[in-house]
């Protein structure tokens, strides 16, 4: 697709007063053919509902098409989730540990749970969620799109029963995502703000810069 036909639709896009969960999903779809990059703030809340406990980490994130992916949590106690390829990094700074997982079979799973919405297709989703259009709202002072995801898959179904994305119609980025536990009624909020698409993102912000004398390991299963 040429760049001035995706100008074209990005500008018919935003004059659109109606949408359809079909015109959105087409519009996804376009939107990920040119998405290569995406740099945000990012605010985690974890709610444990039966004793309305509320946990909150903030920090940045980093994502690149070609499969890479740094998360780095300053507050309260600072970790970094590095992903390159089929490779998953945590890093815990306190206990002086990085936990190495290859993602092997799980990878597809992973990815539902860390880049949701990050350049993700309208045919994406309806492959993997029945997709819900619960219509338009105003957050952060931007005109979004809610969807409800429902997964398909009886492995995300064991961990998650809905999925929330707030897509925000000038980006076509999530500004919030919302992932609710199953049985539990906990959930996971996410928000983004300070969003950037398409930035250009160097190879060394990806690369494996532990400190001497941290202890490897490799977790099994």
């Amino acid at each position: 697709m040429s760049a001035a036909w995706t100008a074209a639709l990005a500008v018919a896009a935003q004059g659109k007063t109606t949408w359809t969960l079909e015109d959105l999903l087409k519009q996804l779809d376009s939107e990920a053919k040119s998405f290569r990059a995406l740099s945000a703030n990012v605010e985690r809340t974890k709610v444990t509902v039966v004793v309305n406990d509320r946990s909150t980490e903030t920090g940045q994130i980093l994502v690149r098409g070609d499969d890479k992916m740094l998360l780095e949590l300053n507050a309260p106690d600072g970790r970094i989730i590095l992903r390159d390829g089929g490779k998953l990094f945590v890093y815990n700074p306190k206990a002086k540990r990085v936990d190495e997982y290859d993602l092997g079979k799980h990878r597809a799973l992973v990815d539902q749970f860390l880049l949701l919405g990050f350049g993700s297709s309208g045919s994406d989703l309806k492959k993997g969620y029945l997709v819900t259009l619960q219509g338009e709202q105003v957050l952060d002072k931007k005109k979004v799109f809610l969807l409800d995801l429902t997964p398909k898959s009886d492995k995300v179904r064991e961990q998650f029963s809905k999925i929330q994305l707030w897509i925000d119609e000038a980006t076509w980025l999530p500004v919030r995502q919302k992932f609710l536990e199953t049985g539990s009624g906990d959930y996971l909020e996410i928000h983004y703000t300070n969003i950037m698409r398409n930035p250009k993102i160097p190879d060394s912000r990806f690369k494996k810069l532990w400190p001497k004398g941290v202890t490897k390991v490799k977790p099994q299963g």
